[in-house]
């Protein structure tokens, strides 16, 4: 049986550039994610506020979904810097190439799977959200419809009556639903990949210092 020794080409001193890499590129492109669907996100909420400012609190669910990807990140980045063994006093590493690719891999897969699963969640969460709005304002500004108006205001503004506020409000509810269920899903795109970077992460081999 071959006996394998730090510092030759299964440990070299810089394996552990490579796990490094996995843990940065993760926490990077994890908060990268996380922003760019936050930012889409938080930019239809405020139109949407424009037309209905009462679905603001509702519709914020986009924006929370979006920052649970940096947390993602976190925990796998946390996970294998933890796993990152330092050099002894003679310069030789225990850590091998093969922690160090492992590591990467667990960290492009969350990293890459929160950035995309953010930019999915920031265009539906824009678009659902103004769509809502309109839908739920009966496609009014909050001006228009009564609401903070003298009544020969809300008159020419033309406001709805109760019938139809509630056909619009069913319809928007609706419409709310289908949302979710597409965030959900997007959301499931992150949660996939923090799943395979955590079996990745727990590959381990070491060498005899």
């Amino acid at each position: 049986m071959t006996t394998i020794t730090a510092g030759f080409d299964t440990c070299p001193d810089y394996a552990p550039f490579f796990g490094y890499l996995g843990a940065a590129s993760c926490m990077i492109l994890s908060n990268w994610g996380s922003a760019w669907g936050t930012w889409k996100s938080g930019l239809g909420v405020c139109k949407m506020g424009i037309d209905y400012p009462k679905g603001v609190i509702k519709n914020i669910v986009p924006i929370v979904m979006a920052g649970v990807l940096g947390i993602y990140g976190l925990i796998v980045a946390v996970i294998i810097t933890q796993s990152i063994s330092a050099p002894s006093a003679s310069m030789a590493t225990s850590y091998s190439l093969y922690n160090g690719y492992a590591h990467m891999a667990a960290g492009l897969c969350c990293g890459l799977s929160s950035l995309a699963a953010g930019g999915a969640i920031g265009l539906i969460g824009e678009a659902g959200t103004i769509s809502f709005g309109l839908k739920a304002s009966g496609g009014k500004r909050s001006w228009m419809t009564g609401e903070g108006a003298n009544p020969g205001e809300a008159e020419q503004g033309g406001g709805m009556g109760s019938g139809g506020d509630a056909l619009t409000a069913e319809e928007s509810n609706k419409l709310y639903v289908g949302l979710l269920i597409m965030l959900i899903f997007s959301e499931a795109l992150a949660l996939y990949g923090l799943i395979v970077a955590l079996i990745l992460s727990q590959h381990s081999y070491k060498c005899e210092e």
